[in-house]
C-alpha cells in the first residue's frame, strides 16, 4: 500500500510541479524507519493528514479537555478523538468508494491505535527515558503491529467492495485508451491529415 502511494503521490507532485513551478512537500518520510507508533503517526505516515488533524482536532481537544481534566491527560483525549475521526473519515471514503454499508472496522482500526499510541505515550512518561527498546527491535516491532492489524481491520472493508477488481479494470481501461490515442495520432501522421 505505502509503495503504491508513494508511487502515485510522487507521480502527482512531478505534476503539480511542473504545472506550478511549486515544490510540494513529501507525503511520506520513510515509514518503514519507524521506531515507535508515536513517530509513525506523527513524523513519517501520511504527513498531510497529520497536518490537518492536528489543528482541526488534537489542539482543540487538548485545549478544551485541559480545562476539564488537567493538562497531563488531555493530550491523551486529544489523540483518541483525532484517531476516531480518522476512522470515522476512512469509513466515509470507503463507503463512497464501494457503497457497501460501513462496519467501523475501519475505525476499529485507527481506534485500537490511539488507544496503543497514548499507552505509548504514557509508558514514555512513566519510564522518563530509562529505558528505550533497541531501533532493531522497535522498527520491526511497530511495522508488524501496523501490518497485522491493517490485515485485520482496515484491508478487509476494502477488498470486500473488489478494489483490486475495479483497479484493474481502470488500468486495462486507460491502456486501451492510451492505444486507441496513440493509433489515432499515428494514423493522422502517416496519412498526413
Amino acid at each position: 500500500m505505502y509503495l503504491t502511494l508513494e508511487l502515485l503521490l510522487v507521480v502527482v507532485a512531478a505534476v503539480a510541479r511542473a504545472m506550478t513551478r511549486l515544490e510540494l512537500e513529501p507525503p511520506f518520510d520513510e515509514p518503514y524507519l519507524s521506531t515507535s507508533l508515536q513517530d509513525f503517526w506523527g513524523r513519517r505516515w501520511n504527513l498531510m493528514v497529520t497536518g490537518i488533524l492536528r489543528p482541526t482536532v488534537y489542539d482543540p481537544v487538548r485545549s478544551i479537555s485541559a480545562r476539564r481534566i488537567g493538562k497531563k491527560w488531555a493530550p491523551l483525549l486529544a489523540i483518541l478523538a483525532a484517531f476516531i475521526v480518522s476512522g470515522l473519515m476512512h469509513e466515509l471514503i470507503f463507503y463512497y468508494m464501494g457503497r457497501l454499508r460501513p462496519t467501523l472496522e475501519t475505525t476499529c482500526f485507527f481506534l485500537i491505535h490511539g488507544v496503543c499510541l497514548a499507552a505509548e505515550i504514557v509508558m514514555k512518561k512513566v519510564l522518563n527515558g530509562k529505558f528505550r527498546v533497541p531501533r532493531i527491535v522497535a522498527g520491526p516491532a511497530v511495522i508488524g503491529f501496523i501490518g497485522v492489524t491493517a490485515l485485520w481491520l482496515f484491508f478487509p472493508p476494502i477488498l470486500r467492495f473488489d478494489i483490486d477488481v475495479k483497479v484493474r479494470r481502470e488500468r486495462a481501461d486507460f491502456v486501451a485508451f492510451v492505444k486507441d490515442v496513440i493509433r489515432v495520432a499515428n494514423v493522422r501522421l502517416f496519412d498526413g491529415k
